[in-house]
């Protein structure tokens, strides 16, 4: 008994590598399941084909498919850092705030928005205006506005 599978037969192969990616996202099964696809409409313009021909090319197809995938995806860290998602203290740098409280021996604090942050600079009363010039942890390096 040897194994001939229809063009048909590949595409339902197809259709439940995608119905998988549903349940486990992350595109490896998508791109499988376009492999087998392609595969299938090969299969379905060229009926005579061999089934080691068959799955060497649907092999090809799926590891090229998945490794473009991962070269050309966008890169999430990318993203991240433009958006300044998750670092949202690095947005302060260059703002300027109102003392809270003075500066006394290096160390004060400004609201930003709805929130208070811990400032360090040169000692200043509380009412003038610093500028953010640096990030450090949790704590805004400020100097003297203008």
């Amino acid at each position: 008994m040897s194994l001939h599978p229809l063009f048909w037969h590949w595409w339902l192969v197809g259709l439940a590598l995608m119905i998988v990616e549903a349940f486990l996202p992350g595109a490896f099964f998508l791109w499988m399941g376009i492999s087998a696809l392609i595969v299938g409409v090969v299969l379905w313009a060229a009926p005579g084909l061999g089934i080691v021909f068959q799955v060497a090319l649907f092999a090809v197809v799926a590891i090229g498919s998945v490794l473009a995938w991962r070269r050309l995806r966008p890169q999430k860290n990318a993203q991240v850092a433009a958006n300044g998602l998750n670092e949202r203290s690095s947005l302060y740098t260059g703002r300027t705030f109102t003392l809270e409280t003075p500066i006394v021996n290096g160390i004060g604090q400004v609201r930003v928005d709805d929130g208070q942050w811990r400032v360090a600079g040169p000692d200043l009363p509380a009412g003038s205006c610093v500028r953010v010039i640096a990030v450090e942890g949790a704590t805004l390096r400020v100097e003297k506005a203008d």
